[in-house]
């Protein structure tokens, strides 16, 4: 009976101070209590980072602001250039519902199905669409086209090697931290290469769900593909093999990889730390409760306890914690004493 496939990697301290940090930079965006609004406004700008830069490092012409019209007018895709980007923005809008709603399953279908979204109507032989290479590939220099890079396992091995790696990610979601289970990912499938085309474009794209399905929230309103995009030589380097994949297989360590991976998932989580307003201008997020004692306020200038059981259901416990609340957030402020205090609008 063969031995499960086990990735060769060491936790080194700097790989666990980058998660520790990671996990400390969503805590400080969580604490701003983000709307639904606000959190769609930063999963747009990630999908349209994201869009542009993964084309990008593929060669995709586009600048980022032509990819930001195209899909703010959603028109259809006159040229491939333009299909490729609607291609990813869809197939991304796709997996982050199928992540949210609990439907999102890693198997050898889904990327398969993922990259046969990824390469609709780009590719001259539909054959290739959206299923596993039949044939050998070859990775060559794009600067030296007769330069070979990495010669990838045989498409015999492909489906094999491609369950073995799902396999260990299914069995460890929970057990190992989100970041170093999506970076192990990204790179073994990289690695694989288990498409003629795609593979890049298919790859990040499932790691972004395989981090929201093993855990890491929030994981909708960054984009890690902008960082590789800054620096591509630096990406392909990290993330591929030169060589022969036979040659090398059993001496693969993802410890630096994982340590660049993790690098670039801190890296977007403070560009959008700063995107948002800082501590002394920033707005309390309102539950529909607090919201409701601040109109009344509004429209008749104080409300006392009576009054606000009157227009709410809420335990007096509830309701004396809401009060408190508005108090402490220096919206509201108490006159009167006893039974006689009321609330205002803080002066």
């Amino acid at each position: 009976m063969a031995m499960p496939w086990k990735p060769k990697y060491t936790i080194s301290d700097k790989l666990l101070l980058t998660t520790r940090e990671i996990g400390e930079s969503l805590g400080e965006i969580r604490s701003f209590n983000l709307s639904d609004q606000e959190l769609a406004g930063l999963e747009l700008d990630a999908r349209e980072l994201s869009s542009y830069a993964s084309t990008s490092i593929e060669g995709n012409p586009l600048p980022l602001t032509d990819v930001k019209r195209l899909l703010k007018t959603r028109k259809e895709a006159i040229r491939d250039t333009e299909r490729e980007v609607l291609n990813y923005n869809r197939t991304l809008q796709s997996l982050y519902a199928e992540v949210r709603s609990g439907k999102f399953k890693l198997s050898v279908k889904t990327v398969e199905k993922t990259q046969g979204q990824v390469v609709d109507g780009l590719m001259d032989n539909p054959a290739h669409c959206g299923a596993l290479r039949k044939a050998p590939a070859i990775i060559r220099n794009p600067k030296k086209a007769d330069e070979v890079v990495f010669i990838p396992p045989d498409s015999k091995n492909v489906r094999g090697l491609l369950s073995d790696l799902l396999k260990f990610i299914q069995h460890n979601i929970g057990k190992i931290d989100p970041i170093i289970l999506a970076g192990i990912f990204h790179r073994q499938c990289v690695i694989i290469h288990p498409f003629i085309d795609g593979n890049g474009r298919t790859t990040r794209l499932l790691t972004t769900a395989i981090l929201g399905e093993a855990g890491l929230d929030l994981f909708e309103i960054f984009s890690f593909e902008n960082y590789y995009n800054r620096n591509i030589t630096r990406y392909f380097k990290a993330v591929g093999l030169v060589g022969d994949y036979y040659e090398m297989a059993e001496q693969i360590d993802f410890s630096e990889w994982l340590e660049y991976f993790a690098d670039g998932i801190l890296d977007e989580l403070r560009r959008v730390r700063k995107t948002l307003p800082t501590q002394s201008t920033r707005k309390p997020r309102m539950e529909p409760h607090h919201q409701q004692i601040l109109d009344y306020i509004e429209a008749h200038g104080s409300i006392t306890q009576r009054e606000y059981g009157h227009i709410s259901s809420r335990s007096l416990a509830s309701r004396k914690l809401d009060f408190d609340k508005l108090v402490k957030l220096n919206l509201i402020e108490a006159k009167g004493t006893g039974r006689g205090t009321y609330y205002v609008a803080a002066s």
